[in-house]
């Protein structure tokens, strides 16, 4: 290792970060970033002390099992935090960009390292090691020097899940180079950050754990054991058990495996990383050596993607192109595949713990108010992206303005683009529903129309707040631009009562019932009848405020592109 080089490489980077501070305004950067050190100093050490009394007090005869347990919940703690923070970690660039060292004579792996151990700077660690340390000082003091292995148990098992979540994070930086395909990759790893953290609530209210666990009265104890022995991280709490029987041979073998499995993820991620900042990697992807010149016959055989010359039945040409192209613009925007897979993740999440949850104790009376009730929570969950149109286009909607399509072709069209998303979500609502608690023919029927309806006023409502309060949404995800406080309480005043626009629906399930209750027109299907006219009185009112809708628009457009091309970050 050559110290000149690290000393010169660190000294420099020092030196850009104290130039960033005093640029900030009267030093708050640089006074913000010693407060976050000493909230990390003062968690570390309370998590020590805690770790220490525990150890040296609540530990000091307790059993084997007992400790195991101890080991194996700040263990899943720390997983827990981690894993909450990967998708930060993912996106954080490095302490030292290597990219702008290539032109130096340095040593990459010197520089590679640093950047890895800056890496541990994170609030999982912070929190997690220091507890470790401190309880295995503590045991070590009470119950004998052998627990002092668990020190570098803990560091071991730290620095393995660090490295492959660095190497994960250098396979991904090869990947999204395409800014697009970046954005994508971000997109999904929030959707599965959420759907994989919703797994215990799905497993105690859904498949039946909880009820499970009551019957046995306890842990699987057995099973548990089992379970530790298949995933690295938890090789410690098995190794803190044969610590307490006196058994050492354990402890030494997890530590070696998290050492080997450590130096496993730093070669492959120093191997991949030289390779992608030598364009070994992008020039197999690109095919620019193996490749053949693409020749005229194979592009005259490809065939064209007739997806945006397709119509629309019923809808006039104009607004069938408007249509097709928001809609394909908006499959390509990761920020609102965000939106869309939020709201699918979250529907399908609530709609199954609901449905399983209520079928044997849910009566029939109250079955036909549970579909408005979960299709308006569907539509809670698309508030942001149906009452923000045209936010999500920023400087693509001065293509809007300028062409010279009618007003009312274009405000059709966008709705049109916006109904799949609206009515899919619902749909699998009520196909959820009907299957967990066996929704009657009619009342199936009913929440059909009811899904129409409510399309129909989202889409009246959301026009109007994204004419007159459209805001800019930042690209690659979901928060708005700077907003004066005036306009954004407004806004959100409007996104709070977009709901009450669903209360029409609930008036059909209420008459049947109270009709069936007083045994009026007792076969009748009031809930039926009902929402066939609602929808049909609300797809009238949509068609007869869309010109309304379009002589606004119009009115207004220079305003909104003024808003939605405005890059206050």
């Amino acid at each position: 290792m050559n110290w000149d080089q690290l000393k010169a490489v660190l000294e420099l980077r020092w030196q850009l970060t104290r130039n960033q501070w005093s640029r900030s305004k009267s030093g708050l950067r640089g006074a913000f970033a010693g407060i976050i050190v000493l909230a990390g100093c003062f968690l570390a050490a309370i998590a020590f002390l805690a770790g220490f009394f525990g150890g040296s007090f609540a530990l000091r005869n307790a059993p084997a099992s007992a400790v195991m347990l101890v080991w194996f919940l700040i263990t899943g703690g720390f997983l827990m935090f981690w894993f909450f923070g990967l998708l930060g970690e993912l996106q954080r660039s490095e302490a030292i960009d290597l990219q702008r060292l290539m032109h130096l004579p340095v040593r990459l792996g010197q520089i590679f390292v640093f950047n890895y151990l800056a890496s541990h700077l994170a609030v999982s660690i912070v929190l997690a090691l220091p507890a470790m340390v401190g309880l295995g000082i503590g045991l070590a003091l009470v119950r004998g020097p052998r627990f002092l292995l668990l020190l570098p148990l803990a560091v071991s098992m730290i620095l393995m899940v660090s490295a492959w979540t660095y190497c994960l994070r250098g396979w991904l930086a090869a990947l999204m180079i395409n800014p697009r395909r970046r954005r994508t990759i971000l997109t999904l790893a929030t959707m599965a950050i959420v759907a994989l953290a919703q797994l215990p609530n799905l497993y105690f209210n859904v498949f039946g754990g909880r009820h499970a666990l009551h019957r046995r009265g306890e842990m699987p104890f057995s099973s548990l054991l089992v379970a530790q022995k298949f995933i690295p991280p938890f090789w410690g709490s098995l190794s803190a058990r044969s610590l307490v029987e006196g058994d050492v041979v354990p402890t030494l073998l997890a530590t070696a495996g998290f050492l080997g499995l450590t130096a496993m993820g730093l070669r492959r991620a120093y191997s991949s990383t030289v390779r992608f900042y030598h364009g070994v990697d992008r020039a197999k992807k690109s095919g620019r050596v193996l490749a053949p010149a693409p020749s005229s016959a194979s592009i005259s055989t490809s065939r064209p993607s007739r997806f945006m010359e397709r119509k629309l039945p019923g809808i006039s040409e104009e607004a069938s192109a408007v249509a097709l192209a928001s809609w394909r613009a908006m499959l390509r925007a990761p920020e609102i595949k965000m939106a869309w897979g939020m709201s699918f993740v979250v529907t399908v999440i609530v709609g199954v713990s609901i449905a399983v949850r209520s079928h044997t104790h849910l009566p029939a009376a109250a079955k036909p108010f549970l579909m408005p009730g979960l299709i308006t929570f569907s539509l809670l969950t698309l508030t942001q992206f149906l009452s923000n149109q045209f936010g999500f286009d920023r400087d693509g909607f001065q293509t809007y303005v300028l062409s010279p399509l009618s007003r009312r072709a274009l405000i059709l069209g966008r709705n049109l683009a916006v109904v799949p998303i609206v009515a899919l979500s619902s749909l699998v609502w009520l196909l959820l529903i009907s299957v967990f608690l066996g929704l009657p023919v009619l009342t199936f029927t009913a929440a059909l129309f009811q899904i129409a309806t409510m399309t129909f006023l989202g889409a009246i409502a959301g026009t109007f707040i994204s004419i007159y309060l459209p805001f800019r949404i930042r690209a690659a995800s979901l928060k708005p631009t700077k907003i004066s406080g005036a306009r954004g309480l407004l806004l959100v005043v409007c996104q709070l009562l977009f709901p009450l626009l669903m209360f029409p629906v609930i008036l059909g399930p209420l008459a049947e019932l109270l009709l069936h209750s007083a045994e009026i027109a007792p076969t009748w299907p009031i809930n039926l009848i009902y929402s066939v006219l609602l929808a049909g009185f609300a797809f009238l009112l949509y068609r007869l405020l869309l010109p309304g809708f379009a002589r606004s628009f119009q009115h207004r457009e220079t305003k909104i592109l003024e808003t939605l091309t405005s890059e206050v970050e």
